[in-house]
């Protein structure tokens, strides 16, 4: 629910819900029977390529393989070698994890190169609509930008409305990692944006990855090396819909986030940021997440998937926040059936530690420059948990911290 400005009546999420407890009724019963049966994605012919490639004789591993057996055989490789392979199978490589990081990047850039192309010829297409000539050129745009300068693009695939991830900062020597997980009409075209850059995953990130380098030399972190990641690495729903009203894309984003975080290099902890429906994807993740992830914080969350923060079965800390003027409170706390997403991750009864939010803009502002929330979730990144401050009078969301008596920002 990223994008979102207007606020939906509390009645017309209610007869959301009744739309769809009828149509997964209606899916159930087999009154649906909507199929799809798509080919291979060019993710997916670049991952078969691999499977049956061979590097100076050697067969390579299996691209699914453990991210600490497929680090052992990169290592193993020459430079010269990672290099062929990156420009052999691009998208295989830029997607792997285990594959070093720098590589990566490298590899995603060449496939973001080769999607560039495609898409410019299909501007031209003649059997293309003047509106699909126009996504061509948004997409061609869209890629030329992600490939300018010195982007560190960690994950890419073109399939559908795209996924994407990027990196600021330097993830081989950093100490904590955050890693962003947006919300609902998060795709490639919406990764980025120009007026209120905070609103979307790279704004958020380069406004978080400051954030955190202010909060360092202001506490008594300054020398914690800090790296953040804008992961739009999961199919996110499109709008309020079905999708955003159940878990079934929550589910699958959990995986992949899982994935993520178990694969990144080092031993940095690691803070997840989740805004919105990516407070679903998290939930949803919780239970699995690595002992490294050390900190869930939600933002205008519609729930966790859960009744208590207790149920997420996690050692890390959980943080919630929301703006006084966010829309998402108006969206009914509960879970019936699969639909709807459990209880309010800022009431009392859910358990987490409950953030200040002042001077966030209402639902898409957490991110913006100025504010509490992303103060707090800068001290969170680097560790600093003495300093934030509390939704509430007193010390009551650091109760229990060690060292966290002290009080947050006046």
């Amino acid at each position: 629910m990223t994008s979102f400005d207007s606020s939906p009546t509390l009645n017309a999420w209610r007869a959301l819900l009744a739309l769809a407890v009828v149509f997964v009724m209606l899916a159930t019963t087999g009154w649906t029977a909507v199929r799809s049966h798509p080919g291979k994605t060019a993710l997916q012919t670049s991952l078969s390529a691999w499977e049956h490639g061979h590097v100076n004789g050697r067969e390579l591993p299996d691209p699914d393989a453990s991210p600490t057996r497929l680090a052992r055989f990169f290592a193993s490789l020459t430079a010269q070698q990672r290099t062929r392979l990156a420009h052999r199978y691009p998208l295989a490589v830029g997607n792997m994890n285990g594959a070093p990081v720098s590589l990566r990047y490298r590899a995603n850039r060449i496939a973001l190169d080769q999607q560039r192309k495609v898409e410019k010829k299909r501007m031209h297409d003649p059997r293309l609509t003047p509106v699909g000539k126009q996504e061509a050129g948004r997409l061609m745009h869209r890629f030329e930008a992600l490939m300018t300068g010195n982007r560190h693009i960690l994950s890419f695939d073109p399939e559908g409305s795209g996924r994407i991830a990027e990196v600021f900062g330097d993830l081989d020597t950093a100490q904590r990692v955050s890693v962003i997980v947006p919300g609902v009409d998060t795709d490639l075209l919406t990764f980025q944006k120009t007026y209120k850059n905070y609103t979307a995953p790279v704004g958020m990130a380069q406004n978080l990855y400051a954030a955190e380098n202010t909060a360092k030399s202001a506490t008594d972190t300054p020398g914690t090396r800090t790296a953040v990641i804008a992961w739009a690495d999961y199919t996110a729903p499109g709008g309020l819909g079905i999708d955003s009203a159940t878990a079934g894309r929550a589910e699958a984003g959990a995986v992949r986030l899982n994935a993520l975080v178990r694969a990144l290099p080092g031993t940095a902890q690691i803070a997840l940021f989740c805004h919105s429906y990516g407070s679903v994807v998290c939930g949803v993740a919780a239970h699995e997440l690595p002992a490294r992830v050390t900190d869930i914080a939600v933002a205008g969350s519609p729930g966790m998937r859960t009744s208590s923060a207790a149920h997420l079965h996690t050692r890390a800390r959980v943080w919630a926040m929301r703006d006084a003027n966010d829309w998402i409170q108006d969206v009914p706390y509960m879970e019936l059936g699969g639909l709807g997403h459990g209880e309010d991750p800022v009431s009392n009864a859910f358990g987490a530690r409950v953030l200040a939010a002042k001077d966030a803009q209402g639902h898409t502002g957490y991110f913006a420059p100025g504010t509490d929330s992303l103060a707090n979730f800068a001290d969170i990144g680097v560790g600093a948990y003495r300093s934030v401050t509390c939704a509430h009078e007193g010390d009551t969301c650091r109760e229990g911290l060690s060292g966290a008596s002290a009080a947050g920002r006046a």
